[in-house]
């Protein structure tokens, strides 16, 4: 009998060691169905995940007295900076945007050029401040670059004779047994010690002569013992005594435009304008919507070329100086979805037409925005005509034109 119990006990071992085996199978591969799945949720979310945005750099600043060219601020963007005539730039002329962003190279600033802030004349001399360079005006007895030389002056050719307002009587002193002489500021001692004459310094012939920076912006006039600046008519000049400033006729309201007309102010002056709207052509006619846009009337459905037609035409007017510095964004524009409905996925500019076609070119300056740039010089005074043109496609069809006639008025001057 015990023989017998322990044959029931072996095999219920055998049983529950059989048993046990199919629970840890059963267990590893439940732990590998998790494991597979946990993995392909993971998979899946890790490709899902939305990629970083494009890393941009903080907004740029064109420094004081200089320029700044270049709008965008993403990652392999450049921006350039230059100085205006009189200035010259330190820091770095381009920097870029890094994909850490941060700006490579230093911050750019525009320092005036001073040629006379070491004080080169000796001996009493006046510095002149040049392009460059400097000049001394030395006292009379005074001679060379830097006023460096002891020697008897000769008459200079700068000065004006003819008018006894600009000669005048020098004060002298006798000073240990010799007889020292000199001249207010602004004048010059002129002939031999024992008869000379004070005569005035004409700056704006000493400037002009040394081609340095321009005393003034438009005319010098020579004064006994100064000078002053002037302005051209329509402009008036500012506190700094030197500069011109444009004056607004339009807002002042000493045009004579007539009441069907606008006036648009330009330098030195103003244009009065009325635009109209192109005269109907076969299915093709616009109608006035507001002072500076015209609008096409609805198109048989079947027109094609009353549908190729510019949806609108606008009408802008801009004044510029004579000569400015290139490239110049000058205009820019943009499309607008209406409510409801969806905007065009792409868009085309050109140059529709207008003289001088060469001077310019039409960028893409964002995704719903292009702008005209000015990239040739153009020297006043004269009137240039361009139009541009934007064509609006969704899922690559034609949708609509839209037209801009932009006329620039350039200046006779540079300011």
């Amino acid at each position: 009998q015990s023989c017998l119990s322990r044959q029931q006990l072996l095999a219920a071992i055998r049983q529950m060691q059989q048993l046990l085996k199919g629970q840890e199978t059963r267990f590893s591969e439940g732990l590998r169905a998790v494991r597979s799945r946990l993995s392909t949720i993971h998979a899946s979310l890790a490709k899902a995940a939305p990629e970083p945005p494009a890393a941009a750099c903080p907004a740029l600043q064109a420094p004081v007295d200089g320029r700044k060219f270049g709008t965008k601020y993403l990652v392999d963007h450049e921006v350039h900076f230059a100085c205006d005539p009189g200035f010259q730039l330190l820091g770095s002329s381009t920097r870029i945007c890094q994909a850490n962003g941060s700006w490579t190279g230093q911050e750019a600033r525009c320092a005036e050029i001073s040629e006379c802030s070491s004080s080169p004349c000796q001996n009493g001399g006046t510095c002149l401040e040049g392009l460059n360079h400097f000049k001394c005006l030395c006292p009379p007895q005074w001679t060379g670059t830097t006023c460096q030389y002891q020697a008897q002056t000769a008459p200079s050719t700068w000065s004006v004779t003819d008018d006894p307002a600009f000669s005048r009587q020098p004060r002298c002193a006798q000073i240990a047994q010799t007889q020292q002489c000199s001249c207010d500021p602004g004048f010059h001692m002129s002939g031999t010690a024992s008869n000379g004459i004070c005569q005035d310094l004409n700056e704006c012939e000493v400037y002009q002569q040394e081609r340095g920076p321009r005393l003034c912006a438009h005319a010098c006039v020579n004064v006994p013992g100064s000078f002053h600046c002037s302005c051209p008519a329509g402009y008036v000049l500012l506190g700094d005594g030197k500069s011109c400033e444009d004056i607004d006729e339009c807002s002042l309201s000493q045009d004579n435009c007539t009441s069907g007309s606008t006036c648009i102010n330009t330098g030195g002056g103003f244009q009065c304008v009325t635009p109209q709207c192109p005269p109907a052509a076969g299915n093709i006619s616009y109608v006035k919507t507001s002072p500076f846009q015209c609008e096409r009337n609805p198109c048989p459905m079947e027109s094609r070329s009353c549908h190729q037609a510019p949806k609108t035409i606008s009408f802008h007017y801009l004044p510029l100086p004579s000569k400015l510095q290139t490239p110049a964004p000058l205009f820019r524009m943009a499309t607008a979805a209406a409510p409801g409905r969806p905007g065009p996925d792409s868009l085309r500019f050109g140059i529709a037409g207008g003289n001088n076609r060469g001077h310019f070119v039409v960028q893409r300056s964002g995704r719903h925005t292009g702008e005209l740039l000015l990239v040739q010089s153009l020297q006043g005074p004269r009137t240039i005509h361009v139009d541009v043109d934007m064509a609006e496609y969704l899922d690559r069809v034609f949708q609509a034109k839209h037209l801009s006639k932009i006329t620039l008025f350039v200046s006779a001057y540079e300011f």
